[in-house]
């Protein structure tokens, strides 16, 4: 298992660096738009919805992702930094620090297909924007925001296994610890640091580092509410497309609660 798990993370991580450097951006969005499309399959499966209301669901998700990428692709080539969706990345922000939470602190599972449809789409469009907006600006930056998840994520699980005594959450993820949270934060905080000292903008660790440790925090909800999602479906993984993996939604839970927030804290910061 170990073995298939780490070929298939080198493998999605050269495919992953190959688009994000070298493909033009009407083949970047059509990256996007599948990875959507993936994630609501997924999201579907988990929200039991019946084969009509999936039909419907993923056929609106198509139309209403491929409109607001299209719509965004046009806005960056004036302004990498508009606005445009400003509104959209403030309704993920508001769904991970309010809807969220109150969600997991019930554990009442979701019952309206509706509800699943439209918290779906506040997963998964608001993050294939940010996608989309974040490597307009900077491909680099949009890999620094991703490895910050992706080392909060390590920390977490090391210092989980190694000092893991106090259960953050042992009704939904059993394996998270509160020492795994402190160990990402220290770890992130360490990463904001060596960050602004390799570009050369000491002064600004002073902004990057409450970020990148908001985003630590919203990480882990956005991993527990998908961990919370699943439990109610009775299944381990929300599908089986990576081998030793699970499903996409398995890898972007934390992304789709950390990175329209990153862009969001961006573009309020930058206007």
């Amino acid at each position: 298992m170990l073995k298939t798990r780490t070929l298939t993370a080198v493998i999605a991580l050269i495919l992953f660096l190959s688009a994000l450097f070298y493909l033009s951006p009407i083949f970047w969005m059509a990256v996007l738009l599948t990875l959507v499309l993936t994630g609501a399959v997924e999201w579907s499966k988990l929200g039991k919805f019946s084969a009509t209301h999936s039909t419907i669901y993923l056929m609106l998700t198509v139309l209403l992702g491929g409109e607001l990428l299209y719509i965004l692709s046009r806005a960056v080539l004036i302004d990498p930094y508009t606005t445009s969706f400003l509104w959209l990345y403030a309704a993920s922000l508001l769904f991970w620090i309010i809807a969220a939470p109150a969600l997991l602190k019930s554990n009442y599972p979701i019952k309206s297909p509706l509800l699943m449809c439209i918290i779906g789409w506040l997963l998964l469009l608001p993050t294939g924007l940010a996608l989309y907006q974040l490597r307009a600006i900077s491909p680099l930056l949009l890999l620094g925001f991703m490895a910050a998840i992706w080392i909060s994520d390590t920390a977490a699980y090391f210092a989980g296994r190694a000092y893991g005594k106090h259960k953050l959450a042992p009704g939904i993820s059993p394996g998270k610890t509160w020492e795994g949270v402190a160990g990402a934060l220290v770890a992130v905080s360490v990463y904001a640091f060596v960050w602004s000292q390799m570009a050369g903008e000491e002064a600004r660790v002073v902004l990057l580092l409450p970020l990148l440790l908001g985003l630590v925090i919203l990480g882990i909800i956005g991993d527990l509410f998908e961990s919370l999602m699943k439990r109610h479906a009775g299944v381990k993984d929300s599908g089986n497309i990576l081998p030793g993996h699970g499903g996409i939604l398995d890898r972007i839970d934390a992304l789709t609660s950390t990175l329209p927030t990153a862009v969001l804290a961006l573009l309020i910061f930058t206007a």
